[in-house]
């Protein structure tokens, strides 16, 4: 009798809560979901009894016990395996008793999309007597105590300047553009309460932050992969995917959640680019600028590369990485400041492809928004050879130790490093191709007929580089000279 004295006392506004409510719960229990964690210790996650009836977490996705010692939960895991959901189902757990947490995703779209909105994101997974509200305008999750979640792109890292947070979950951080930095930004706010923490769930790639946090003795590490969640996973997914990848290396790093560290047929390999890396930028005899534009419509990154070869050593020099996913003309407006910038002779540019129409673009930048007289500054090329044959000289040069970067450029190097050619020879990553497009561009002009001018002697004996013309001249004139006496 006193429930319904309550209810005569709710408003108007009230009651069409109270609906609203009672259907999300009808909905919940119609979707057929359960809880998540069963309360029994060795439960294996398949369905059993009335309350439990579906799939629901196996020991690998519960979380760490919170009274433990512990940081970061890592969940590296293979596509499929459930790691959005531990993700989701973790964070709701920490709004109810903490006030402010962080949701960072690689894009906004992505936090949108996966973290907030997705099939097993926040709004799919909570119960319905804690289901938040999504306040998309302020970039966060308002929950019925409260506690609040927001909402973070790692393509903007400085936004997490200032916030502070109780703990926070990470989603595929793997594939963030500015990872050590954003992921830096976001551990500086983790600064309230008196255990902050933080749950990682992504698919693992061979990247020094990853690596980071497995060695760190304060990490719980959780490994997956693929086929530990195959049975719940569409049978379409099963045959195209897993049965299409398993046993290769791609396979290895997106189903078995192995991290490769150098991956086995790769470009170059890390340690190559790692033992030969430098800070300070010599003289050089020559800056060029590789520019790979995305393909239209794709909705791939246009690949704009800054390399200088040393007047010095006639080494190459990676010194500035301005890729990203922008339109045509400011593709060129970019490649031109750079060019600028770094006092580059030319803009090195594929142009096949279906990208004939880049050459237009450029001449009509040039001369309309940048107001320059003539021709613009550009070489272009045709990748007739195919993207494997283009790349493996300019593989062979890191492995000669004949390339350094400048710096690091994570992106770059994590696309040079993980790029099989065997197994996609014909599409290769655009940072890469535009840095394929600059070295390739110096050899050319700067390594024909490379020949040392040693002792003539020496080089019939086998030692030395093969003579240009121009060296065996010089050869054959020093052999008809008189020798002084010794």
């Amino acid at each position: 009798m006193d429930r319904w004295a309550d209810l005569g006392r709710l408003g108007p506004a009230e009651l069409v809560q109270l609906e609203e409510l009672l259907d999300q719960i009808e909905a919940y229990k119609a979707s057929g979901r359960v809880p998540w964690i069963c309360p029994d210790p060795d439960c294996d996650g398949e369905p059993h009894g009335s309350k439990y009836a579906a799939a629901h977490a196996r020991p690998s996705q519960r979380p760490p016990d919170l009274d433990a010692e512990w940081d970061t939960w890592v969940l590296l895991a293979g596509r499929g395996f459930g790691k959005t959901r531990c993700g989701a189902e973790w964070a709701w757990r920490m709004a109810k008793d903490l006030e402010r947490g962080a949701l960072i995703a690689p894009t906004a779209a992505d936090a949108r999309d996966t973290m907030v909105e997705g099939e097993s994101g926040l709004l799919a997974v909570c119960p319905p007597t804690f289901r938040p509200e999504y306040q998309p305008s302020k970039r966060r999750l308002v929950y019925p105590n409260g506690a609040m979640q927001f909402l973070y792109s790692a393509d903007e890292p400085d936004r997490l300047r200032g916030p502070q947070h109780h703990y926070l979950w990470a989603d595929e951080c793997a594939a963030w553009k500015k990872l050590q930095y954003a992921w830096d930004m976001a551990q500086m706010g983790l600064r309230l309460g008196s255990r902050p923490r933080a749950c990682v769930t992504t698919t693992p790639r061979p990247l020094p932050l990853i690596k980071e946090l497995v060695r760190d003795p304060m990490s719980v590490i959780v490994r997956g992969s693929t086929y530990d969640n195959l049975t719940n996973l569409a049978p379409s997914f099963r045959r195209a995917v897993v049965a299409k990848y398993e046993g290769t290396t791609l396979g290895r790093q997106e189903l078995d959640a192995e991290i490769l560290d150098d991956m086995p047929g790769a470009l170059v390999a890390r340690h190559l680019i790692t033992s030969k890396r430098v800070t300070e930028a010599p003289l050089f005899k020559r800056v060029t600028v590789g520019l790979d534009p995305a393909g239209t419509g794709t909705g791939d990154e246009t690949g704009l590369i800054v390399v200088g070869r040393g007047a010095a050593d006639n080494r190459d020099y990676v010194l500035a990485d301005y890729s990203a996913k922008m339109g045509p003309d400011q593709a060129a407006k970019t490649a031109f400041e750079a060019r600028e910038q770094w006092g580059a002779d030319k803009v090195v540019v594929e142009d096949n492809g279906g990208k004939d129409w880049i050459e237009s673009v450029l001449k009509s930048v040039w001369k309309h928004e940048l107001g320059q007289r003539g021709n613009p500054p550009i070489v272009r090329v045709n990748a007739s050879q195919g993207k494997m044959l283009r790349a493996q000289p300019v593989g062979m040069r890191y492995e000669q130790g004949r390339i350094s970067h400048v710096g690091t450029f994570e992106t770059l190097e994590d696309q040079l490093t993980t790029w099989i050619p065997e197994d996609d020879p014909f599409k290769s990553p655009d940072r890469l191709d535009a840095l394929v497009h600059a070295v390739t561009y110096h050899m050319r002009r700067f390594d024909r007929g490379e020949s040392s001018f040693g002792n003539p002697h020496f080089r019939a004996k086998g030692v030395g580089v093969p003579a240009s013309p121009v060296a065996s001249m010089v050869a054959r004139r020093a052999a008809t000279l008189p020798r002084r006496a010794s």
